[in-house]
C-alpha cells in the first residue's frame, strides 16, 4: 500500500487484519462497547485488549495464541479535547494484534517494520521507533533485547530513541500483568515542529501510530510504595494501533476529520448549517467536529445496548446527545437533526460493523425520544444559562438548578463558562447538592465485581482440574470429590461432575445435597462459585446447624465416590420463571418494538424479575396484552430445547443475545416451539415444554432506572396461590360491600362519588371543566410515553382550605393521568397547591418539587407527598411567574 494513491479507512483495516492472519493469527469480530461482565473495571471498552483479559489473565482458553482485532473503543477522559485538537475523538477503531504466550520480541518487531515499510508503504527513513529507557526503582535496565531486534529489521540506531517509564512502560495497575513498550513513529517534518527525535518537544512533528507492549513480569506494589517485579510464566504481547490516526497519516490529512470516515459527517453539518468548514471561524470548525465525533459516538453506543439515562453508560450516552445538540443550534442548525446524522454514520461505518444497519431503527427511536426531550427545554435553560454568563459568574448551585430543571449536563455549563471566560469553582457544591439529591431519591447505583477474582482463585484452589458440569442432563450425578477447601470458616467442594447449576445468566444456583454411597446425607448445598466454565460448591453439615464447618464424621476425601442430588422442587421452579422470561422477552418486544433488550434478570424458584431498555411506562392495556400473550404461549405447549451451534449460525437465525455479554464460537441456544416466536443464547436450565409453566402472572411493572422498565412476575403454584389470595380479598370486599363480588366496583365508584358530593357542597363556584378542557399536554412521544395534561391556572375568589378539593376535582375531569397545579392569590399573600397523578409520578413528575420551584418564586415554601403538595408566598404580585416556574419544572422532566 502506497501513501501516493488515495487510501481508505476500510482497506486500512483489511490490509492489518489480512497481514496478521498470514502469519498464522486468528481474526476475532470487535467486541461490544459495554464490557462483558467479568471486566467491571471499566464503564466502556477503552482498548483492544479489554475483551481478550480472560485470555491474558489465563481465565479463559484463547481460540488461538494469535489473534488479531479491530476492536471499536470509547474513551470519555477526550470528550473535552474533542474538536479542539487535531485527532482526538471519543469513538474510534483500534487495530490489534496479539500474543498470548506464543512469539514474543523478536517476532513483534519484525511483524511490525514489515506491514509498516512493505504492507502500508511507509519511507524508513521517516520511521522512528521509541524503546523503555530502564528505571531504577523498577530494578529494570535499558530494554536492549528490543534495540537488538529493531536494529536486525534494518533501524539505524540513531532512529531508536530510549524513553522512560512514562512514555515506555506499561502496567494496567499497581498489581498484575506489565512491561516494557516499543513504539512506533513518523516523522512529518520540519514544518510540524523543531524536535529532532520523538519525546523532544510537545510538537506534532512526531506522530505516534502503533504501540507494541511486550508484558514479561508480574508487578507487586507494597505498603510502602514501592514495586517488585518478576517474570511472568509466560510471556505475551499486545499491540495497538489506532485506525483513525493511521488514516490520517496515510491520506496526507492535517486533521482526523479530513479522512474519509469523517468527510461525510463534516459535510453534513455545513449542508444543514449553512456554514462552511475551515474558513477562519473556529467556534464553527469546533462544533461541526464535536457533531460529527459525538453523533458517531452515540450511534455505536446505542447500538451496542446503551441507553439514555442520568447513570453510568447512559449518562456518557446522554452528554454526547445534549453536547451534539447544543453544538447544533449554535451554528444555526434547527429543528431536529441527530437522525440525519445516525443515516449518514450508518452510511459510512455500516458495512464494515453491520449491527448499526441491523438496529438503525432501533438507534433512531432513542435519538428522537432524546433529542425532543432536551429540545423542549433547551431553549428556557440557554436562556438562564445566558443571564448567569452576562453576570460574570456560575455557581454550584447554578450548575445544579441547570441540570436538576433542564437537564444541562454540568460539564456542558463548565464548557460553556469556559468559553465566554467566566470563572467556575463550583464543583465542590455541585458534588454535595447531587449527593443530597441521589439520597434523599435513593437513586444511585453501584456497582462492583461481586468476588469474580476471588471466586476464579477459590476454584482453582479447592481442585486445578475444572469440573464438569452435568446438570442439563440429570439430577443426581454419581461421581468423585476432586478437592476440599477450608477458607473463612467455609468449606468448598469441587466434584469431578456435578448437576449443580451455579449462579450465572440471572439464574440463582441451585440447591441439594451431597449424599454417600449408603444413603447418609452428609452435606447440604447452600452456594455455588462460578469461575468460568468452572464451580466450586459451599456445603453445611446436612442438618444445617453449626458455623459452616463440616464435622468430623462427615469429612470428605479427595477420590471419595458421592452422589449429588438437586433440589428438584426449586429447580424445577426456577426452569419454569426462566422460560417465562423468554417468553416475556418475546412477548415485550413483540408488543413494544425491536429497541426492547433486556438490561437484567433475576430467575429465582418464587419469582422473577427482567429489566429491559424502554423509554416509558407501560399502560394498564400493555401489560394485559403482554400477560395474555406469555399465557397464550404457555397453554400451546410449546416444546423448549437447547441447541448447541456456533455463534454465526445462532445470529442468522435470529437468536437474541445480551449485551456486553461474551461469547465463544460455539453457543447454546435456546428456541421456544419452532424459534419464531423466542430465540435466545442463554445458558440457563429450562422446562421442556412450555406448559409445564402452568400460569404467568406480572405482579408489577415498574421504573428501575431512565429508560429502563422492570417486570416482576409469577409463575406455577406461586401464581396460583397468588391469584387465590386475591379471590380471597375480593370476597372479602363483597361482604363488606354487601354485593355480589361482579358488582364490587360499581358499588366502590357510587361510594367514592358520595363522599366527593358531600366533600364539594361548599365549594367555590369554580368551573372544573373549563380548567380541564385548558390542560396543554407535555411529553407527548417523549420515550414513547404518553401525552400528560397538565392544567396550570389561577383561581380567584378561593380559600387555601379549599384548594385540595377544587384541585382533586379538576384532576378527575382531565380523562388521564396529569397535574394540577393552583394559584389562589389574595391581597397579601398566594397560596399554591400541586395535584399530580401516581402514573405521572412514576414518570419522575413529583409534586413536592413542583410546588417548592413555584413557591421559591413568591418568597415561600412548602412540602407535601409526590401526589399532592402544597406551599403559600408573601408576593402575589408574582403569581404568574410562579405558575410558570411550575410548569418549567413539569417540562423539564416530562421532557428530559
Amino acid at each position: 500500500m502506497s501513501t501516493t494513491r488515495p487510501v481508505t479507512s476500510d482497506e486500512i483495516r483489511e490490509t492489518f487484519l489480512a497481514f496478521f492472519e498470514a502469519q498464522g493469527s486468528r481474526r476475532l469480530p470487535s467486541a461490544s462497547l459495554v464490557p462483558a461482565q467479568h471486566d467491571p473495571s471499566v464503564m466502556l471498552t477503552t482498548a483492544g485488549m479489554h475483551p481478550l483479559k480472560p485470555y491474558f489473565l489465563g481465565a479463559d482458553t484463547p481460540p488461538s495464541k494469535r489473534l488479531t482485532s479491530c476492536q471499536k473503543c470509547f474513551r470519555t477522559p477526550d470528550i473535552d479535547n474533542v474538536g479542539v485538537t487535531a485527532r482526538h475523538l471519543t469513538c474510534f477503531e483500534m487495530l490489534g494484534n496479539f500474543s498470548i504466550g506464543d512469539y514474543f520480541k523478536r517476532e513483534a518487531i519484525a511483524y511490525a517494520w514489515e506491514l509498516t515499510t512493505k504492507g502500508f508503504g511507509f519511507d524508513p527513513e521517516k520511521v522512528f521507533v521509541t524503546v523503555f529507557g530502564g528505571d531504577e526503582a523498577l530494578g529494570l535496565g535499558v530494554d536492549q533485547e528490543s534495540i537488538d531486534f529493531w536494529l536486525q529489521v534494518g533501524v539505524p540506531r540513531e532512529r531508536i530513541v530510549e524513553l522512560g517509564r512514562e512514555d515506555n512502560f506499561w502496567q494496567a495497575g499497581p498489581n498484575g500483568p506489565c512491561g516494557p513498550c516499543t513504539e512506533l513513529y513518523l516523522d512529518r517534518g520540519p514544518d510540524y515542529g523543531p524536535s529532532t527525535k520523538p519525546g523532544e518537544d510537545e510538537s506534532d512533528r512526531f506522530m505516534e501510530f502503533w504501540n507494541l507492549v511486550l508484558m514479561q513480569y508480574e508487578q507487586t506494589t507494597h505498603d510502602d510504595g514501592t514495586s517488585t517485579l518478576k517474570p511472568l510464566p509466560a510471556n505475551s504481547i499486545d499491540t495497538g494501533m489506532g485506525l483513525n490516526r493511521m488514516a490520517m497519516l496515510l491520506q496526507g490529512k492535517e486533521t482526523i476529520f479530513e479522512t474519509d470516515q469523517f468527510v461525510p459527517l463534516i459535510a453534513l453539518g455545513e449542508e444543514l448549517s449553512g456554514k462552511t468548514y475551515e474558513s477562519g471561524d473556529e467556534a464553527v470548525d469546533r462544533a461541526l467536529r464535536i457533531l460529527a465525533d459525538h453523533t458517531r459516538g452515540m450511534t455505536f453506543l446505542i447500538s451496542d445496548g446503551v441507553v439514555p439515562s442520568n447513570e453510568d453508560r447512559g449518562y456518557v450516552l446522554r452528554r454526547l446527545m445534549r453536547r451534539a445538540v447544543v453544538q447544533g443550534r449554535r451554528i444555526g442548525i434547527e429543528g431536529e437533526f441527530l437522525g440525519k446524522y445516525l443515516d449518514a454514520v450508518v452510511e459510512v461505518m455500516g458495512a464494515a460493523y453491520p449491527e448499526l444497519v441491523e438496529r438503525r431503527e432501533e438507534i433512531r427511536t432513542w435519538v428522537t425520544a432524546e433529542e425532543q426531550g432536551f429540545g423542549r427545554t433547551l431553549t428556557s435553560g440557554t436562556a438562564l444559562l445566558e443571564e448567569l454568563l452576562a453576570k460574570g459568574a456560575v455557581s454550584g448551585e447554578d450548575a445544579f438548578k441547570l441540570h436538576d430543571t433542564f437537564g444541562f449536563p454540568v460539564e456542558m455549563t463548565v464548557e460553556l463558562a469556559a468559553e465566554r471566560d467566566v470563572s467556575w469553582d463550583g464543583q465542590d457544591e455541585f458534588d454535595r447538592l447531587m449527593a443530597e439529591q441521589r439520597e434523599r431519591s435513593k437513586a444511585g447505583s453501584r456497582r462492583g465485581d461481586h468476588g469474580g477474582a476471588s471466586a476464579g482463585s477459590i476454584a482453582t484452589l479447592v481442585a486445578p482440574e475444572p469440573t464438569e458440569f452435568t446438570g442439563y442432563g440429570t439430577l443426581e450425578q454419581h461421581t468423585t470429590v476432586a478437592g476440599i477447601l477450608e477458607r473463612d470458616g467455609k468449606t468448598y467442594l469441587k466434584l469431578a461432575e456435578s448437576p449443580f447449576y451455579p449462579e450465572g445468566g440471572g439464574q440463582v444456583s441451585d440447591g441439594g445435597t451431597i449424599v454417600l454411597e449408603d444413603g447418609t446425607e452428609a452435606a447440604t448445598v447452600v452456594g455455588l462459585v462460578r469461575a468460568g466454565d468452572d464451580q466450586a460448591i459451599l456445603v453445611t453439615p446436612a442438618d444445617g446447624v453449626g458455623d459452616g464447618r463440616l464435622t468430623a464424621d462427615v469429612a470428605f476425601a479427595s477420590g471419595q465416590a458421592v452422589i449429588a442430588r438437586v433440589d428438584r422442587r426449586a429447580r424445577h421452579a426456577t426452569e419454569c420463571n426462566h422460560t417465562a422470561t423468554h417468553l416475556l422477552h418475546a412477548a415485550l418486544r413483540e408488543r413494544l418494538g425491536d429497541h426492547v433488550h433486556q438490561a437484567g434478570s433475576a430467575v429465582r424458584p418464587d419469582k422473577l424479575r427482567f429489566d429491559f431498555s424502554h423509554p416509558g411506562k407501560l399502560t394498564p392495556e400493555d401489560v394485559r396484552w403482554v400477560e395474555d400473550r406469555v399465557n397464550e404461549r404457555v397453554l400451546a405447549a410449546d416444546r423448549v430445547r437447547a441447541i448447541t451451534t456456533t455463534l454465526d449460525e445462532a445470529r442468522a437465525m435470529g437468536a437474541q443475545a445480551l449485551f456486553g455479554e461474551k461469547y465463544g464460537d460455539v453457543v447454546r441456544m435456546v428456541e421456544v416451539g419452532d424459534g419464531e416466536f423466542s430465540r435466545e443464547l442463554c445458558g440457563g436450565t429450562h422446562v421442556r415444554n412450555t406448559a409445564e409453566i402452568g400460569v404467568f402472572k406480572i405482579t408489577t411493572e415498574t421504573s428501575s432506572s431512565a429508560n429502563v422498565r422492570r417486570i416482576e412476575a409469577i409463575t406455577g403454584p406461586v401464581a396460583v396461590d397468588f391469584l387465590r389470595e386475591r379471590d380471597a380479598v375480593l370476597d372479602e370486599i363483597s361482604e363488606a360491600a354487601k354485593v355480589p363480588a361482579n358488582q364490587v366496583v360499581e358499588r366502590i365508584a357510587k361510594l367514592r362519588d358520595d363522599a366527593k358530593q358531600g366533600a364539594t357542597k361548599a365549594l367555590p363556584a369554580v368551573d372544573e371543566g373549563a380548567l380541564a378542557a385548558e390542560a396543554i399536554e407535555l411529553g407527548t412521544g417523549v420515550g414513547g410515553g404518553a401525552a400528560v395534561p397538565v392544567v396550570v391556572a389561577r383561581v380567584e375568589g378561593v380559600s387555601p382550605k379549599d384548594l385540595p378539593a377544587i384541585a382533586d376535582r379538576v384532576k378527575g375531569k382531565l380523562g388521564a393521568p396529569g397535574v394540577v397545579v393552583l394559584a389562589a392569590p389574595s391581597e397579601d399573600k398566594v397560596a399554591l397547591i400541586v395535584a399530580v397523578g401516581p402514573e405521572v409520578v412514576e414518570r419522575g413528575v413529583k409534586a413536592g418539587d413542583v410546588v417548592k420551584a413555584a413557591a421559591a418564586v413568591v418568597g415561600g415554601g412548602g412540602g407535601g407527598k409526590p401526589t399532592m403538595a402544597q406551599a403559600g408566598g408573601k408576593d402575589p404580585a408574582k403569581t404568574d411567574d410562579a405558575l410558570r416556574a411550575a410548569h418549567d419544572a413539569i417540562a423539564a422532566v416530562l421532557g428530559a
